[in-house]
């Protein structure tokens, strides 16, 4: 009885021995693969650190482009604006050259019976040249009177 229980003690611990074994080739199996997947995580890591230093100069280089755009359009806001003053400036100025000869034609103008005004549509009969300036002039300065417009 003792040969077979130091037999049957035997054969357990055989039997358990190779249930380890055979985990043992499991968990290696187990661990060559997490090492495989550690190798491609660091590339993966790797991919993604070079991605992230591209996408910060990419940054870096929108930041510059954008600053260069805001300073340049800063200043062609400024020139616009500086030539919209100019413009306003010589329209007043060409408004009141407007007027003054609106005058000087009305005061060169003799006193007349009030005529009314020609059709635009009727013939002008050939004038002479200061003549037809002096008509030029007084069908301006009406035609400045009557729509308050220059043109």
């Amino acid at each position: 009885m003792s040969h077979t229980l130091g037999i049957a003690i035997e054969s357990l611990v055989a039997f358990l021995l190779i249930l380890t074994i055979g985990y043992c080739m499991l968990l290696n199996a187990r661990l060559k693969r997490l090492k495989a997947d550690e190798s491609s995580l660091k590339a993966t890591i790797g991919e993604l650190i070079t991605a992230t230093e591209i996408a910060e100069r990419a940054i870096g280089g929108l930041k510059l482009t954008v600053r260069d755009v805001n300073e340049n359009l800063g200043d062609q806001l400024a020139s616009a604006s500086q030539m919209s003053q100019q413009l306003k400036q010589l329209l007043a100025e060409g408004d009141n050259v407007v007027r003054r000869l609106s005058k000087i034609a009305s005061a060169a103008r003799p006193p007349a019976e009030p005529q009314a005004v020609p059709a635009p549509a009727a013939v002008v009969p050939k004038v002479s040249g200061a003549k037809a300036i002096a008509a030029a002039a007084q069908a301006f300065s009406e035609r400045r009177r009557s729509d308050g417009l220059a043109a």
